[in-house]
């Protein structure tokens, strides 16, 4: 009756029998991917869906006390259906045409972001946040370049020149007067860091002053991937102030400071990862 039945089917009576003898073993894999699934969905709709499979392996090591290789997770966020969310690269960033007073320096960096010492080299850029019925925030921020910590930021409702100048007065007041002797201060060539004043406050506090090739994002990378982390996993558009968003801005600066696991940073927050390199 088996050998017809396999006739049938158009199964080989061998094959049937090879799967016969590994359906429990099968039975049980599955059963153990589901409580997997379970638990990958936890962290994966904690981060609201905006979280890939290296994202969560940190989050299950850390969290969760799970050690699971990064191929499995992808396979078994493929098999449950969780696609993360990401960003598209927007190629049509926008630059300031400086005036003739204001000047450009050297890149200082020429992408070595990370040069091993925390609070030496400081990577600052601004950014657009829409919210509410269609109004629009700004964000100045300044960014460690070897612990990837958010050191200062600032949002204001106008891009005029003030909001570059208090994120600069924050980072002083959080640097305490502990200014590193070869401390680079790097951004694009936008006006707000051309502009003889900028210029002046930045040497005047002990920075030396590097920029970005003109049109060139990657040559200040780590900010634009911090911003572009923030987008996608925040939502401002239900904000109706700009007090909301800037409640928005700090709470998220926190989380990714002390919480938010980074692969290249030994799988570390960048406060654990400053502490190791202070420790070190």
């Amino acid at each position: 009756m088996t050998r017809y039945l396999c006739e049938l089917v158009d199964v080989s009576p061998s094959g049937y029998y090879r799967w016969l003898a590994t359906e429990d073993q099968c039975q049980i894999r599955a059963a153990a991917d589901e409580e997997d699934i379970v638990l990958i969905r936890h962290h994966f709709e904690a981060l609201n869906g905006k979280a890939g499979a290296l994202v969560i392996k940190m989050r299950l090591e850390q969290i969760s006390h799970v050690i699971m290789n990064h191929k499995k997770i992808r396979r078994l966020m493929r098999k449950a259906g969780l696609v993360a969310v990401i960003r598209q690269a927007n190629p049509y960033r926008k630059m300031a045409k400086a005036t003739h007073e204001h000047q450009t320096c050297p890149n200082l960096l020429e992408r070595q972001f990370d040069q091993g010492e925390p609070e030496k080299v400081f990577l600052t850029d601004i950014t657009y946040l829409r919210y509410g019925g269609g109004q629009w925030a700004y964000l100045s921020c300044v960014k460690d370049g070897a612990t990837r910590q958010i050191l200062a930021e600032c949002v204001a409702a106008t891009l005029e020149l003030p909001i570059v100048e208090r994120t600069l007065h924050r980072l002083l007041e959080r640097l305490d007067g502990n200014l590193h002797p070869e401390a680079i201060i790097h951004s694009d060539q936008g006006m707000h860091y051309t502009h003889p004043k900028t210029r002046h406050f930045i040497a005047e506090a002990g920075f030396k002053q590097s920029m970005s090739r003109r049109g060139n994002c990657w040559d200040n990378a780590p900010m634009e991937s911090f911003f572009g982390h923030m987008k996608d996993e925040v939502d401002f558009i239900d904000c109706q102030t700009i007090e909301e968003v800037r409640v928005r801005v700090r709470d998220y600066i926190s989380y990714y400071n002390s919480e938010r696991y980074q692969w290249t940073l030994k799988k570390m927050t960048p406060d654990e990862f400053r502490g190791q390199l202070l420790a070190s």
